[in-house]
């Protein structure tokens, strides 16, 4: 059965992060490695990681996902900004190594005002750089889908190809699916149709064999609107059929299934619960 969990406050501590996943019902938690609203994040101690992964074998949570921070931008045209992202992005890896965490979920940048083409040309040559610098690194780096609000580019899967077939790393590089985000790109999950037709094409351009995490997000918006705006399950424009349809999908059945929608913990525990009954 795939493992269901959700984004986790890491305030109290990074090891507290586990407790509070288990508490919830989580058999995965995403979470920040750092303060995602700041560029420089303290590196792990030795004594931190020894206690988190302590934590996550006491709490039985399965997998840790990592999301890098809101300020990193690989694509940006700003070689002062660019080279900040590339070090920071560093950092986020070194993190998730101190913590054996298997995937490192980013956005794949935004291209602010000088198209697609130099955007994912710069994803590319920027994912190159930094795993150059980590060759022995165990974590896997997964391009999110996005809803293509503003200047982010990743709202297509032949975007997230041509990053992928441009990087000489690729080997190193998976998929994060937004339920939200690809919907508000333009992607049909709603109709029983339209979501078989979705993951058909997303076998026949990236290939099931890289998706590796879900994020199940309900859209406040409409399908193609490119707004990025996450709602409870259920409460948006998807409704519960189509969680439900991608919980009991069998080409999905060992993934991690995250939420990142809004209403805290307590919403957290309902939502995953709901899911849970429905396997």
């Amino acid at each position: 059965m795939p493992l269901i969990g959700c984004h986790i406050s890491t305030e109290d501590g990074l090891e507290n992060a586990l407790a509070r996943g288990r508490q919830l019902g989580c058999d995965a938690i995403q979470i920040f490695t750092s303060n995602q609203m700041q560029w420089k994040g303290a590196p792990v101690s030795s004594d931190t990681a020894q206690k988190f992964q302590t934590a996550q074998a006491q709490n039985d949570i399965k997998i840790v996902i990592a999301h890098d921070s809101y300020l990193i931008n690989l694509a940006s045209p700003e070689p002062v900004k660019l080279a900040m992202s590339r070090k920071a992005f560093s950092e986020e890896i070194d993190r998730c190594e101190a913590l054996k965490i298997p995937y490192l979920v980013f956005h794949p940048g935004s291209h602010m005002g000088q198209g697609d083409e130099i955007a994912l040309q710069t994803i590319a040559a920027s994912l190159d750089n930094v795993l150059a610098k980590r060759p022995d690194a165990r974590v896997q780096i997964l391009l999110e889908t996005t809803a293509g609000q503003g200047t982010n580019v990743g709202y297509a899967f032949e975007q997230l190809r041509t990053i992928i077939d441009l990087c000489q790393s690729n080997n190193r590089l998976g998929v994060c699916f937004d339920t939200c985000h690809a919907f508000a790109a333009g992607y049909d999950i709603l109709s029983p149709e339209g979501y078989e037709h979705t993951f058909e094409e997303f076998d026949r351009i990236i290939g099931l064999s890289r998706l590796k995490v879900f994020h199940l997000n309900d859209s406040r918006k409409g399908r193609g609107s490119r707004i990025d705006r996450h709602e409870n399950l259920g409460d948006g424009e998807l409704g519960w059929t189509v969680f439900n349809r991608i919980v009991c999908d069998e080409r999905f059945a060992s993934l991690p299934m995250i939420l990142e929608t809004p209403g805290g913990d307590e919403n957290f525990a309902k939502e995953i619960a709901i899911l849970k009954n429905q396997i």
